[in-house]
């Protein structure tokens, strides 16, 4: 049978790649199964045999003109690879559900993975399944510190918080440049959406997600805040100073807010990935993850690098969290200080990395210093090593070793301690956190800045003007402060926004991919014409509108080429079948 375009583009895209041993049992989930009775379920989570290639994934889309674009077409690539490969599986947990054996099934594309709750007598059928890589047991961990707050008081008239002085945010909204038009997905225990600081500044998510975003912990419509975690990190990112301190680098971004902790402080990988998902497919432009799950296992690992670099290849960035296990040496030394996802690796790599060059991920590692600028007691010390994960199998490390070096964590570092922000009991207070938690939003809102002055930038590009950019502490990129101290303004600066304004000739193209019509909107456009990849002309439509429909095109990929006062302008354009 003749393969669709649609089956060989998605094959290309995603350059599947599979393990061709048997699919097995966690260890942690066979010792789950003897204790329990048979009729008792167990929460697994199942990654599929074949997972995406997200380096292949990204060549795929780069022929694509903008960013929403390439985010479209991966994100198409991964649904579809989920849809086409999960389906077998799918199926024979619905029969079981109809037996009572399986509950709660929640597929994922952002990796191919299904968790649900299962019966000893359903992994035990499932582990036959052949397009099955691994089940393992999901155990709820704490994945931030116990929540420290510490109210304090402040000036009657308006103030900057120490921390926004000393990475210059001042400096850099002087320049024009406050976050406007960015959007940040905040992954974390909620938000308070009443506080009168965050108003205006949260996510418009319509009828669907009336309050700004969704509870991934809790499958439900209403991420509020009930630890005060969220709500301090939001206030870092986007606290505007209404009730009388400036503590946002970003005042004018806007937050998703993406839940995903029970009320005990506990959270899971699914959870965390789902976020994720949505964040992708809901338009955020970059992420916030101040939180980071302690000594996971290997199938745990591989699920978290997968999501990223998957959001990676959809042109994502996201501030990380290092840990705050620095004191905790003596049971997680290095290379497992640092807290998982923030040991993957990031989306540039400097030059001190390249003699143990690896994989990258959208992961932007964050730890913390004091005001003094020495290391916090408390911020995790890298390096990480991925060589216990047999997909992966980089970044190896040896002590002492000036070849295998394992992978430099962190990448930069901020404030992170006795750091003032929003205090979640009230509407309008304010008090003290410490943590790498409380340095990443600060990067995180840098990357706001940022975006806010190219929109176009790509994570590679973010993440090697913030290193490039930041305060050095020591003579190369270290496992303490990473390349340095963060300069927001150093970094605003050193974007080049020259030439990044759309030529006026160029069109917006949506749905692009499309699995029907193409709408084109360009003022004053006078002839579209659509080409075949091999150079002939499908289509040509002499016109006098600023909005025209594209039908009747088969699968494939096709040259849109659209004339507006005697210039040129190009796209790619993609027709999918349902």
């Amino acid at each position: 049978m003749k393969k669709t375009f649609l089956t060989l583009f998605i094959l290309m895209a995603l350059g599947m790649l599979g393990n061709a041993a048997m699919p097995i049992l966690d260890p942690e989930l066979r010792d789950a199964m003897s204790h329990c009775s048979d009729d008792e379920k167990i929460k697994i989570n199942i990654l599929m045999l074949e997972q995406s290639d997200p380096a292949t994934l990204q060549r795929a889309a780069l022929p694509f003109a903008t960013k929403l674009e390439r985010r479209a077409i991966v994100i198409e690539s991964l649904k579809r690879q989920a849809e086409a490969l999960q389906a077998k599986v799918l199926q024979l947990l619905r029969e079981m559900e109809n037996k009572g054996m399986v509950d709660d099934i929640r597929p994922l594309w952002i990796v191919n993975s299904i968790s649900c709750k299962a019966t000893k007598a359903a992994i035990t059928e499932l582990v036959q399944h052949r397009d099955i890589m691994t089940i393992y047991h999901c155990v709820p961990a704490q994945w931030i510190d116990e929540t420290k707050t510490t109210p304090t008081s402040w000036n009657d008239g308006r103030e900057i918080t120490e921390n926004l002085l000393q990475v210059n945010a001042p400096k850099a909204w002087e320049q024009g440049y406050k976050g406007q038009n960015v959007l940040i997905g905040l992954i974390d225990t909620g938000v308070r959406f009443d506080h009168a600081d965050l108003i205006g500044r949260l996510w418009d998510g319509g009828p669907d997600y009336p309050n700004h975003g969704y509870d991934f912990a809790n499958h439900n419509n209403n991420p509020f805040d009930e630890l005060g975690h969220g709500t301090h990190v939001a206030g870092t990112l986007c606290g505007t100073g209404v009730a009388g301190v400036q503590t946002g680098i970003a005042p004018e971004a806007k937050i998703m807010v993406l839940k995903v902790f029970h009320n005990d402080n506990t959270g899971e990988e699914t959870d965390w990935a789902a976020a994720m998902q949505f964040a992708v497919e809901h338009g955020a432009d970059v992420l916030n993850m101040s939180l980071g799950r302690p000594s996971p296992n290997a199938a745990q690992r591989l699920m978290m690098r997968q999501a990223c670099e998957n959001t990676l290849a959809a042109g994502i960035v996201a501030g990380v969290s290092a840990g705050n296990v620095r004191q905790m040496q003596f049971l997680t030394p290095p290379p497992y200080n640092i807290t998982t996802p923030a040991d993957c690796p990031p989306p540039y790599l400097k030059e001190d990395q390249m003699v143990n060059a690896g994989g990258t991920s959208c992961v932007i590692s964050v730890g913390a210093v004091n005001y003094d600028h020495t290391i916090a007691a408390f911020s995790s010390e890298g390096p990480s090593q991925w060589t216990d994960v047999a997909e992966y199998g980089d970044y190896p490390y040896t002590s002492g070793s000036m070849t295998e070096i394992g992978l430099i964590r962190p990448d930069l570092c901020a404030p992170g301690v006795q750091i003032k922000s929003l205090d979640y009991n009230t509407t309008n207070g304010y008090t003290l956190m410490d943590g790498t938690s409380m340095a990443t939003p600060l990067v995180t809102g840098t990357i706001a800045l940022m975006l806010s002055k190219n929109p176009d930038l790509t994570p590679a590009q973010i993440d090697e003007i913030l290193e490039r950019t930041a305060v050095q502490l020591t003579e190369r990129k270290s496992n303490d402060f990473g390349s340095g101290l963060l300069d927001a303004y150093a970094a605003v600066q050193a974007v080049d926004n020259e030439g990044v304004a759309k030529n006026e000739q160029e069109a917006s193209v949506y749905p692009n991919p499309s699995f029907g019509d193409f709408t084109v909107v360009c003022e004053g456009m006078s002839l579209l014409r659509v080409f075949s990849m091999d150079g002939k002309l499908v289509q040509s439509l002499e016109t006098r509108n600023d909005t025209e429909q594209i039908s009747g095109l088969t699968d494939g990929v096709y040259l849109l080429q659209l004339t507006k006062r005697n210039a040129i302008a190009q796209h790619k354009i993609v027709k999918i079948s349902k």
